[in-house]
């Protein structure tokens, strides 16, 4: 990777510098993508030319300067540059006995070569031991694909992201060159966890933008892993839109680690579309970063739709970590469950907003939301707003939250019995996060997160234990 040759965004005011850099850019832009994204760059562009980055007045940003994040000075690949490196012999997620389809993300372009399956198993490229039917590749590459589907049966790429009014998605839109399609048919059952490696990886400061469409047809099964890491010691911004579709009667299992560094900037969008008797269940872990801002909105839009959303958080240092949730119930008779839990050591800062919104025809609704937070020295900071919006009057709806610190009679009680007050703190840490991660149903993953979250308290993770980069 040649660093002269990255378009790079002049140091003006954060709006400007992203719109010069478009109006320059945009044939290049264009070149390197394809069709189907192109078409929904122009508009996305003139959005975001006339609202520009929120300030904290927006009510669903007022816990993170996004303005001040896109400050900087990032290089970008627009030319798309090949990065010199295979990323199944450079990189391992070696999670035991979590036996996955493996895929990789490098930067914000999906990575089309030698495949392999599980723990190492090579297949030659452009095979896979996926299901008949199952598509997981480029978004650009896949352009026809999708239009095969038929966007008139209300799928399709910016289809949600589209209707948000979120200077991000207008951001990302404008700039994202590729992406990762994934599509499952119907009542096509993927068994095997397919797990998608996002890798930051530059000789200079980078700002990548990926993208991520998933269509989930009715009946279909599948589970995915999202594990996000930094590979170099530079400054990285990432912004990350996630669209999905959910069919009658589908199932989506959705987890998201990040497992990054103190420089690297990470604003990603989740958007989600249930119809009718659909699960999902969206897990966002959040181990090791510098500054992470999570938004979803999640739309049930068939009767007897199911959601759970959980999220854990450990932050130190002067770690920031924001999740922002939408939750519309549209329609009767759907569950929507949330718990969300953080711990803050240090000068780290947490916020949560999450806001269930219950429409007038959605009678039967039955939601709960629970945010618990644990602050471990008196210089940490959490924000939390649980919110519910309700229109609808046959409805069971709860929402509650909660910000403390370690009992002192327990760590007492600990200490009573012989236990160290460093190892007393850190049981009662382990206990109060692991509820989170008890509500996975990838018992592989929900095992390693154990072990990974108490080296985490402990201090002697870096990194995702297993992982080997070798350059």
């Amino acid at each position: 990777m040649k660093s002269e040759k990255f378009a790079t965004a002049p140091v003006m005011n954060a709006e400007k510098q992203y719109i010069d850099l478009y109006r320059e850019c945009r044939d290049m832009i264009c070149q390197h993508s394809s069709e189907l994204m192109n078409r929904e760059r122009d508009g996305a562009f003139e959005r975001f030319a006339a609202s520009g980055f929120p300030s904290r007045k927006v009510e669903r940003y007022k816990y993170t300067d996004i303005d001040k994040l896109f400050e900087p000075n990032y290089g970008l690949n627009l030319n798309r540059l090949d990065i010199p490196v295979n990323p199944y012999d450079a990189f391992r997620c070696d999670v035991p006995n979590l036996s996955t389809s493996l895929y990789f993300v490098v930067n914000d372009g999906f990575y089309k070569g030698e495949k392999r399956e599980g723990r190492g198993e090579k297949i030659p490229q452009g095979q896979s031991k996926l299901p008949e039917g199952v598509i997981i590749g480029s978004l650009k590459d896949n352009a026809h694909q999708l239009h095969s589907l038929g966007e008139g049966q209300g799928v399709g790429y910016n289809l949600l992201a589209g209707k948000d009014d979120d200077a991000v998605s207008y951001l990302n839109t404008m700039l994202a060159q590729d992406g990762l399609f994934v599509y499952v048919p119907k009542n096509v059952v993927v068994e095997r966890a397919v797990q998608i490696i996002n890798i930051l990886r530059s000789d200079v400061d980078l700002m990548v933008n990926r993208r991520v469409l998933i269509i989930m047809e009715e009946g279909a099964e599948a589970k995915f892993l999202f594990c996000d890491h930094a590979a170099d010691d530079r400054h990285f911004l990432a912004t990350q839109v996630i669209e999905c579709f959910v069919g009658d009667n589908a199932k989506l299992d959705l987890y998201c680690l990040e497992e990054t560094h103190h420089k690297s900037t990470r604003v990603s969008n989740v958007y989600i579309r249930q119809s009718a008797n659909s699960r999902v269940n969206h897990n966002v872990i959040t181990l090791h970063n510098g500054t992470t801002r999570n938004k979803l909105n999640l739309d049930l839009v068939g009767e007897g739709a199911e959601c759970s959303c959980c999220g854990c958080v450990i932050a130190d240092k002067q770690q920031h970590v924001d999740n922002n949730t939408l939750i519309t119930h549209h329609v009767p008779h759907c569950t929507s469950h949330e718990l969300y839990k953080y711990v803050l050591d240090d000068d780290a800062t947490g916020a949560f907003a999450g806001r269930v919104l219950v429409k007038p025809d959605a009678q039967k609704t039955v939601s709960q939301m629970t945010n618990q937070n644990l602050c471990a020295t008196k210089s940490a900071r959490m924000f939390t707003q649980p919110m519910l919006e309700i229109y609808a009057d046959d409805v069971k709806c709860a929402h509650g939250s909660t910000v403390g610190q370690l009992n002192d009679a327990a760590l007492f009680y600990m200490q009573q019995r012989g236990i160290s007050r460093r190892e007393a703190r850190l049981l009662l840490q382990n206990a109060f996060i692991n509820e989170v991660i008890d509500h996975m149903e990838l018992e592989p993953l929900r095992d390693r997160l154990h072990y990974l979250i108490e080296k985490r308290f402990r201090g002697e993770l870096s990194k995702c234990e297993g992982c080997k980069l070798c350059k």
